[in-house]
């Protein structure tokens, strides 16, 4: 009798899901895993074989098993960003959808998604999450940074793994209420990413009878933030990790937006025609410093020091949109200076940093854009927060609600560190991906890459070189160079628009992570995010705290360029 995926499958799972050992081999890809896919439902991992050291957890359980046939590329315009909007071309796979059970009855389960490819190439790679998480990642877009013209990891043959964190934001509801239960913001803060790794594991080893080779994790904004957090409180569970963009401190990254937010108030408000004058003048200011007026700020740090908002004082008596007021060059002097807490936080960070320069006039669609999106919105921040208000305001308000005061109507104006002191250091020593030991992870012989946008309103880009220098302190000034890199892209807003920004990392870490040699991608290019994906232009991809410079030649090639400093 001919033995298929599906026959074989059943036996292999009863073993490894009991918590037996198995030899099985590695199983026929093609036909054989097709038949076999449906055998996965109704199965369950105990929480034995989930769960890390200090972790409590429930079982899992497999609820749908299903084949899905290759698709072609697709640009359907859904979604507020090229990333979203393209869906690459996936091959077949057995997509496994299932949940993790809380110890908690009143927390929600933590829900994932398992993409078993036909071909599969020996690893995993797990995606990170966004804002507050709250919906289920699938595991088949492109990654972050990703060039719109190469292959998702799936069709690279990477067993694809996401997740929503342990909550699903519902309509109506804030999507920061999971943080009033304490099991349910501990699974966003660190815990559901290593607990749905091991779910991934456990079916991995039962699909293809054998454990992935390496672990791979990438994640932007809040899941830069997870992938960082692995890298400290997990080192064991990934071998590379790629961060963009990530919300490293994320208790100061809060109250400074809050605080940022209420220098808008009232007389401080910044119309969106005087923050085109902003930008305007940061433009003449500072453009052409890099050898090449091209609308891209290339030395922020020396643009900071060059453009005084205060150049922009309305007249005595006069006003309007072509100059600021007192409480206007105020406000953006709050938005470029950093956050001090009267005491340190989780790691003894005690500074927030403040915001970087360039891109303020940034379409405000995505969110990705600059002070449109972020900070100054299309009208003064108000309470409780409208749609028209920047989008740090609406994050910072809900968090210090939710995460710091656990009460949803307290005024958020009133949360201040002194007042809320013994629940800052809770949730500071829970969210904070601030740990500089990366030491564990460094013997391991893990890799970090991570890349910050400098014209990023969303988070301060400043936050990742604060960290590296961190690390620096902790392991050594040369240590890091072994098994990390930070570099930046200048220009470019949160969700990687207005400048190059997009590049392959995925090829590049796995060749550091697993033969030791840096390969590492050398520029950053901009691409039309239509079919075929035309190259606008480039730009080197310079190690913090190198710029691009501007030397002669093609504006628009990277080899026209130098990193400087």
């Amino acid at each position: 009798m001919k033995l298929t995926f599906a026959s074989l499958l059943l036996p292999v799972l009863a073993l490894a899901l009991s918590g037996c050992g198995t030899t099985s081999p590695r199983l026929a890809a093609g036909a054989d895993l097709q038949a076999g896919c449906k055998s996965f439902e109704g199965y369950t991992i105990d929480a034995e074989r989930i769960v890390w050291p200090g972790l409590a957890s429930g079982k899992a359980r497999i609820e749908s098993a299903a084949w899905k046939p290759a698709t072609p590329l697709s640009t359907d315009g859904r979604g507020p960003t090229p990333e979203y909007t393209i869906r690459p071309a996936t091959p077949a796979h057995c997509q496994v959808i299932g949940s993790i059970a809380p110890v908690d009855p009143k927390a929600d389960p933590i829900r994932f998604q398992v993409n078993l490819p036909a071909n599969w190439n020996g690893r995993s790679l797990q995606y990170g999450g966004g804002g507050f998480n709250g919906t289920l990642v699938d595991g088949l877009g492109l990654l972050p940074a990703q060039r719109f013209d190469s292959a998702s990891p799936l069709a690279k043959g990477y067993v694809t793994v996401g997740t929503d964190s342990g909550h699903s934001s519902r309509p109506g509801e804030s999507p920061m209420r999971f943080a009033l239960n304490d099991e349910m913001l501990a699974n966003f803060a660190h815990a559901a990413y290593p607990k749905v790794r091991n779910v991934s594991l456990e079916l991995m080893k039962a699909a293809y009878g054998r454990a992935p080779s390496k672990f791979y994790f990438f994640g932007s904004s809040e899941g830069g933030r997870e992938g960082l957090m692995m890298a400290q409180r997990y080192p064991q569970a990934f071998n590379g990790i790629f961060s963009r963009v990530p919300v490293i401190n994320w208790t100061g990254l809060q109250f400074a937006g809050v605080r940022n937010g209420m220098s808008l108030m009232n007389e401080g408000w910044i119309a969106p025609a005087q923050v085109n004058l902003v930008q305007e003048r940061t433009l003449a200011a500072c453009d052409a410093a890099d050898g090449l007026a091209d609308g891209v700020v290339s030395d922020p740090v020396g643009c900071l020091k060059r453009f005084d908002p205060a150049s922009l004082r309305c007249a005595p008596g006069a006003a309007g949109t072509d100059c600021l007021s007192e409480a206007q060059i105020k406000a953006v002097q709050t938005l470029r200076s950093p956050y001090r807490f009267p005491y340190a936080l989780a790691n003894g960070f005690s500074e927030y940093p403040g915001w970087s320069i360039g891109g303020e006039a940034a379409p405000p669609a995505g969110p990705g854009g600059g002070w449109l999106a972020w900070w100054s919105g299309r009208a003064a921040p108000s309470l409780p927060p409208t749609p028209d208000n920047g989008i740090a305001w609406i994050f910072g308000s809900g968090a210090l609600q939710h995460f710091f005061a656990r009460d949803p109507n307290a005024d958020p104006r009133q949360i201040t560190p002194e007042r809320v002191a013994t629940r800052v250091a809770e949730v500071s020593a829970l969210m904070d991906a601030t740990s500089p030991d990366l030491s564990t992870f460094q013997r391991l012989g893990g890799k970090l890459i991570i890349l910050e946008y400098m014209s990023d309103y969303a988070q301060s880009p400043f936050a990742g070189a604060q960290y590296l220098r961190a690390v620096q302190q902790r392991l050594g000034p040369r240590q890091p160079d072994e098994f990390m890199r930070l570099y930046t892209a200048p220009g470019v807003d949160h969700m990687g628009g207005g400048a190059p920004a997009r590049v392959d990392f995925l090829d590049a870490l796995a060749e550091w992570t697993e033969t030791g040699r840096r390969l590492l991608p050398d520029e950053v290019v901009e691409q039309r995010s239509s079919p075929p994906f035309a190259i606008i232009r480039s730009r080197p991809l310079c190690e913090w705290p190198f710029w691009p410079k501007y030397l002669g030649g093609d504006v628009n090639d990277a080899r026209s360029f130098v990193c400087s400093f």
